[in-house]
């Protein structure tokens, strides 16, 4: 490790171990010019990205404390592009599952959309508007666990029905996690994704929101918008600041594996306590997380 002193975003002992084989092979696989050399720490290119996802920073801020940020994002971009961050995600990901008691594999799956800003560097191409949220931008679909923990992710223009983005959701699960019989979704989803659903061997249900006054958590749903809240905590996701769709992607990615998931898996299983519905709201707006 460097001398320099520590971030509150940087990987503590405990989680660099959970995730340090995955790197550690990976950097065993590269071969060719220039790849002998060990010259940045990867725990430090890791603290690297995890300080712009938390802060927001533009990558040419970076502290001086860091590896050069034209290192740390060619670390990034290579990740995303083999698919270790994504490798790195699911296994974290799976160890919750199993920290909480569950199987590895889920069997029943949320799905929805949060349309957020873009920034000036986004192409025009790359977004849309959202008639309904009033949102020039982009959308983040998402199908999380009954967990919260995120199964997969589409990032499209804002403009894109939630249903166009919620069918190319449910084959991620169709071909990677095939124990997923039941998905529940909100009643903006459209008949064509039961359809679909169907053709794949998923049941997709609509969770009817009830006609009273106030906020109210919607049972099996709730999950998932707490998961959207989790990511806003991260001030990079606070906009869509990426230029390509798939970094966009990654990003989230990173924000929950190592800076989510982790917090179970080194603090131990949380206490499961059951509280009644009609609770939730006032619970929700106490809590940061839910």
């Amino acid at each position: 490790m460097s001398a320099r002193r520590p971030y509150r975003s940087d990987v503590s002992d405990a989680r660099w171990a959970l995730i340090e084989p995955v790197f550690a092979v990976w950097r065993a696989r590269r071969t060719g010019p220039g790849t002998a050399a060990r010259v940045h720490e990867l725990r430090e290119i890791v603290n690297a990205i995890l300080y712009v996802n938390r802060t927001g920073i533009p990558w040419e801020y970076l502290p001086h404390g860091f590896p050069p940020y034209k290192a740390v994002y060619d670390y990034y971009a290579k990740w995303e592009a083999d698919g270790t961050t994504r490798q790195v995600h699911d296994l974290l990901r799976d160890k919750t599952r199993r920290a909480h008691g569950r199987n590895a594999e889920p069997t029943a799956a949320v799905v929805d959309a949060q349309s957020v800003k873009t920034s000036a560097n986004v192409a025009e191409t790359s977004q849309g508007i959202d008639a309904g949220k009033k949102i020039k931008g982009r959308k983040r679909h998402l199908i999380t666990d009954t967990l919260g923990l995120v199964l997969a992710v589409v990032i499209t223009a804002a403009n894109v029905h939630d249903t166009t983005g919620g069918k190319l959701l449910l084959d991620d699960p169709a071909a990677a996690h095939p124990g997923v019989s039941k998905v529940w979704a909100d009643g903006g989803y459209q008949s064509s994704i039961f359809n679909h659903g169907a053709r794949l061997g998923i049941n997709v249900e609509v969770v009817q929101r009830r006609r009273t006054k106030g906020f109210e958590p919607l049972p099996k749903r709730w999950v998932i918008e707490r998961t959207f809240g989790w990511l806003m905590q991260h001030r990079r996701l606070a906009r869509d600041y990426e230029v390509l769709p798939q970094r966009s992607r990654t990003m989230i990615h990173w924000a929950m594996a190592v800076l989510r998931y982790v917090l179970v898996l080194v603090r131990g299983r949380p206490q499961v306590v059951q509280v009644p519905l009609q609770q939730r709201s006032r619970s929700c707006r106490a809590s940061r997380t839910w």
